[in-house]
């Protein structure tokens, strides 16, 4: 239990020593008149004496009801906790707490001096208000210009920043708790389809774009996967893949081998027979080296070094001019990937498996919008099965007679699958 100390009065006066003037009976001590008289103490959760200073003994004595009731409940938060700036808690105590690795924290890094302490960084952090919480995500548009995604992905670091802040009892609540984050806006994607992917592979200048090209579309690998991509990972008997390394670049370190981002990055994908046969084709034709950075690797440069992804992306949007497509980012590959697997009829869950997404909603945010015409060819087909004799199925997906399913939907989806 804690008690009340009297600051301006001696607890153990010597004999000789003169009485206060001011407060009968008592001896003055060297802070007498000083500040607040009156002292509360007591131990927090831990053992550890906290103390706060009052200007009457019954105030002192409520807070130490206080907090001593908050420490039985469970409630209890240190009052000076809060009163850590912002940019100290999220570098000295958020940064450290998360399991991420050296690119992720160079990433989180930037996000905070950017955004966050520009704005927030010398205040303390109790000292944020939900309005203001509000406020700020409103500047990453109108101040910051961030589009796409991006306000949603910085705001979520952020609002981690202060619900970390929680967890430790730093303050009692989140000033985000109650301000929704900013929406995730993902612009439609209309990835290429297999008549402009076999566009781009015919147009590719070397053997080695025009087979990073076609395996991509059939496997969906991200950048770093496809460049990092090592022979022994593929299984031709079995006809799979396995995912389980990135080749990335760091600023001050340079081009190696990482982990995935996440666990499920880690994946066995299974191949098609298209796929296996331009894998051996080219492997037969350009096996890999046993030596050098490139070791290993089904695809590298001339010179058996690593292959970068400015590189990787140079080539890709050299090709898009030659084959007169339209201008593409090699990510554009993966999507036109879970594009045909959406179209084939495979659900949400079975797409996030082979994407290696983190999260279902993750791949249903990307492509809602190819879900939705998935739905379409649904009905489309219920329609055709359960037609009367001598009816067909309109445009529009309704039995009527006279018409048919349009050629452009059933030859889309026929193709979809065959690459697949």
């Amino acid at each position: 239990m804690g008690y009340v100390a009297d600051r301006w009065h001696k607890t153990r006066p010597k004999p000789d020593d003169p009485l206060c003037g001011e407060h009968k009976g008592l001896v003055a001590s060297a802070a007498h008149g000083k500040g607040k008289r009156w002292q509360a103490r007591y131990d927090d959760p831990n053992g550890r004496e906290i103390t706060s200073l009052w200007k009457t003994k019954a105030e002192a004595e409520a807070e130490i009801v206080k907090q001593e009731a908050a420490k039985q409940t469970g409630s209890w938060l240190d009052p000076k906790a809060g009163r850590v700036t912002v940019k100290t808690f999220a570098y000295e105590t958020w940064l450290p707490a998360l399991n991420i690795n050296s690119r992720s924290r160079a990433e989180y890094e930037g996000v905070l001096r950017r955004y966050l302490i520009p704005e927030w960084g010398n205040r303390e952090i109790r000292s944020i208000k939900p309005s203001e919480a509000g406020a700020w995500q409103q500047l990453l548009v109108s101040k910051y210009k961030l589009k796409g995604t991006y306000p949603n992905r910085v705001a979520r670091y952020v609002r981690g920043i202060f619900k970390l802040a929680v967890i430790d009892r730093v303050i009692p609540v989140s000033p985000f708790e109650q301000m929704p984050a900013p929406a995730a806006d993902e612009s439609a994607t209309q990835p290429p389809d297999i008549a402009e992917v076999r566009q781009l592979v015919d147009a590719a200048y070397h053997e080695r774009w025009a087979a990073m090209i076609g395996l991509n579309a059939l496997t969906g690998l991200r950048s770093g996967e496809i460049r990092g991509l090592r022979l022994d990972r593929i299984d031709f008997l079995r006809r799979t893949m396995l995912v389980d390394q990135q080749l990335v670049y760091e600023k001050g370190v340079g081009m190696y081998f990482d982990e995935l981002k996440t666990g499920a990055g880690l994946r066995t994908l299974p191949l098609t027979k298209r796929a296996v046969d331009l894998l051996a084709a080219y492997v037969a034709k350009h096996p890999p080296r046993g030596d050098g950075p490139g070791e290993g690797l089904v695809f590298v440069m001339g010179d058996g070094g690593l292959i970068g992804e400015s590189t990787l992306d140079y080539a890709f949007k050299s090709i898009c001019r030659k084959a007169k497509t339209p201008k593409r980012h090699w990510h554009e590959l993966r999507h036109h990937y879970a594009s045909v697997l959406i179209a084939g009829g495979e659900n949400p869950k079975v797409v996030q498996k082979r994407l290696g997404h983190k999260d279902v909603m993750t791949t249903l945010r990307t492509y809602a919008h190819l879900f939705a015409e998935a739905e379409e060819r649904t009905r489309d087909v219920l329609d055709a099965a359960w037609a009367e004799p001598g009816e067909t199925v309109a445009e529009e997906g309704s039995p009527q007679q006279g018409g048919t399913i349009p050629e452009s939907r059933r030859s889309q989806g026929v193709l979809r699958q065959v690459s697949g």
